[in-house]
């Protein structure tokens, strides 16, 4: 995204600080009941200061005041690092707001142009964007080839090919021509766009929670509960033992046992986590996409445009069953006059390289027949009656096949020489008769290889769906380098393996970029689509890559494991923390009336009110320590679950319980001369 903020940017920290006095209201507190506890402990201390004999006194107003302030403070960082999160999502939105304006557009009305604003623009609508002018609206680009600008949505400066036809002809609104023109078909209404999408997401951070972090509230909850039930019931088992127990203290004791920390951490954990997919340019839909990125097992990798550039070129004619190289080329040509993708494009650009003639006339009046997933073919059906066709070649096997006509016998070894060289070939056919093939190259993206290895490392499975024919899919994925591969596959393939891994129990991600990748997308536990593809492919995703980098998938991956880890390991640290503020606080207030409750004194605190405030002063300071490492989350390496679980527990179980007993020590020190 543009104009990233850091996380301690001026306006956002200023702005955050305003919040947490604003989420004061208990309106606002009670969606977070582990902190409305707190506010609440802190309005009853609150009173006691000017009331201190309201509940039978016998603590100084002092006392009151300084549990009352200490609580408030704790509410506050709670506050503020929830707001803080927050706050970072708004800055991008203002960022894209800033990029949304109402831009002037070229509507064709018949074959005039008529000048429009933007906002008046509908699905449908047709409009011609040249050099130097924005683009009025999402869209499909339907005729002509342009140089795009897209750093105002992606951040990034290097600009992006818009062609017609293929995977590569989806704009979106706000950004800029920068050479040549194109025509446009508007494919949403106002409101609907990409764009405004986007804003409404990143400004929606409050966005629901996911079920595991649903999950989690309940226990925190259910804890906070049994605790205070526990605290309720101090003061009779007190009486007992002839001990008096007051209000201060059994809040102050409420606080420190409650899981505060994780409570206060809770949501800056989850909308930080949406926030970091952004900052790599990732659009998230939702935090359960991110969530479930943390868990994936599976990854379906599309092959063109995802494993390879998609960029395949015509680069070579080769005759089959007696046909000359100019037979080949011509038909090959005559099947591309009316094909408006790269390949087509590619073939015409080949003839015109080798010198190579053929009249394009013989086109006139014919009807195209444009590629489908199913037929895996195009062509044209001459005014003469004639029908020519290329495509794959068992495709193109079949139909000749179908009326009638004959294989040529090196057809197979031909093709076959092409898919061992890692290239697609494709047949040319007339009728009955199969002239030659088409070869097309594509190239492995590079770094691919390392990129599967890692996800290898992470225990996650990739495999790689592709039309191409088994000899060239095993050429590409023995180069990638992915674990597994689907030749020849169509849409409703690529859904049958997702739920097939999806029945085993595993989590499938998917990445695409093409129309027919749309029913995967959506299928799959987690879809992202490359924002290079086609609006069919974004809209049926539930996150889009703004870089439309494929191999980005390992980054959203670790998010998601970042975002799972650190919510375990912070709850982890605020749990073990209990266990400190157990041996600061119960000692304090029964060793006065039960010396031998000294023996628990394991810190040797000051006093009984210097070991209560010191324990309060830390498990409020603890929070905003611990907001970086929210914001930032827990740094993921590839290990095995139990090595990852065996780490946590050491550095955040044992952490969580010495750090409160050398904190709450060193408080102590400074408290004790004060009281």
């Amino acid at each position: 995204m543009s104009n990233k903020k850091t996380m301690l940017s001026g306006t956002i920290v200023k702005n955050a600080v305003k919040e947490s006095f604003i989420k004061l209201d208990p309106r606002v507190m009670i969606r977070n009941p582990i902190m409305f506890v707190v506010e609440i402990g802190f309005l009853i201390t609150f009173v006691l200061i000017f009331a201190p004999d309201a509940f039978g006194g016998g603590v100084s107003r002092g006392f009151n005041l300084t549990v009352a302030l200490i609580l408030l403070v704790t509410v506050l960082f709670a506050n503020f690092a929830e707001a803080l999160a927050e706050g970072r999502g708004k800055a991008q939105a203002d960022s894209l707001k800033r990029t949304k304006k109402d831009i002037m557009a070229n509507k064709l009305v018949g074959q005039q142009i008529k000048q429009v604003p933007s906002s008046d623009l509908r699905k449908g609508d047709l409009v011609v964007v040249s050099q130097g002018e924005m683009i009025p609206g999402d869209g499909e680009v339907v005729e002509g080839l342009a140089s795009v600008d897209e750093s105002a949505i992606t951040g990034e400066s290097a600009p992006v090919i818009k062609e017609a036809g293929g995977d590569f002809s989806s704009v979106t609104g706000g950004t800029k021509v920068i050479s040549d023109q194109i025509k446009v078909k508007i494919s949403s209404d106002p409101g609907e766009s990409f764009l405004d999408r986007m804003i409404s997401l990143v400004e929606g951070a409050k966005r629901q929670k996911t079920p595991n972090e649903i999950a989690l509230n309940t226990v925190l909850i259910s804890l906070t509960l049994i605790f205070l039930i526990v605290v309720v019931t101090l003061p009779l088992f007190g009486s007992y033992l002839d001990v008096r127990i007051e209000v201060p203290v059994l809040i102050a004791l409420l606080v420190c046992l409650i899981p505060t920390t994780i409570g206060g951490l809770l949501s800056a954990i989850g909308i930080a986590g949406m926030d970091r997919v952004t900052l790599f340019n990732v659009l998230a839909m939702s935090g359960k996409a991110v969530e479930a990125a943390g868990d994936i097992n599976t990854i379906i990798l599309d092959k063109t445009g995802t494993i390879t550039f998609g960029n395949r070129m015509a680069s070579e004619f080769v005759p089959v069953g007696g046909a000359t190289l100019a037979d080949v080329a011509v038909w090959a040509a005559i099947s591309s006059v009316k094909d408006d993708t790269p390949e087509g494009r590619s073939v015409l650009e080949l003839m015109r390289k080798e010198g190579l003639g053929y009249d394009p006339s013989l086109a006139n009046g014919g009807e195209f027949i444009a590629f489908q997933a199913e037929t895996r073919m195009s062509g044209i059906d001459l005014p003469d009656g004639r029908k020519v066709r290329k495509g794959a070649v068992d495709a193109v096997k079949k139909w000749v096949i179908a009326q009638d006509g004959q294989i040529p016998g090196d057809l197979d070894s031909g093709s076959d020489a092409i898919a061992i060289a890692g290239g697609t070939p494709l047949a040319v056919a007339v009728d009955r008769q199969i002239y030659g093939l088409i070869y097309l190259k594509d190239t492995v993206k590079p770094g691919m290889r390392e990129r599967f290895e890692q996800m290898r490392q992470m225990g996650i499975k990739t495999i790689m769906c592709t039309g191409d024919n088994p000899l060239t899919a095993a050429t590409i994925a023995r180069e990638a380098g992915v674990d597994d591969y689907i030749a020849e596959s169509k849409p409703e393939d690529k859904i049958a393996v997702i739920r097939k891994e999806q029945g085993e129990g595993k989590l499938v991600a998917m990445t695409g970029d093409g129309t027919n990748d749309a029913p995967a997308l959506a299928q799959a536990d987690v879809g992202i689509a490359m924002n290079s593809g086609t609006v069919a492919a974004k809209e049926a995703a539930n996150m889009v890559d703004l870089d439309s980098d494929p191999s980005k998938i390992i980054e959203v991956v670790s998010i998601g494991k970042q975002l799972l880890m650190t919510r375990g390991a912070l709850t982890t640290f605020s749990i073990a923390n209990d266990v400190a503020k157990y041996f600061a606080i119960i000692p304090a207030m029964f060793m006065l009336a039960i010396p031998e409750m000294g023996v628990l004194n394991v810190m040797r605190l000051g006093s009984p009110d210097s070991a209560i405030i010191s324990a309060l002063i830390f498990n409020a300071i603890i929070i905003p320590l611990l907001i970086p490492l929210a914001m930032r989350g827990i740094a993921y390496k590839p290990m095995s679950s139990s090595r990852l679980l065996a780490r946590n527990l050491l550095i955040y179980g044992i952490g969580g319980v010495v750090a409160p007993f050398v904190g709450i020590k060193l408080i102590d020190l400074f408290v004790h001369l004060w009281i």
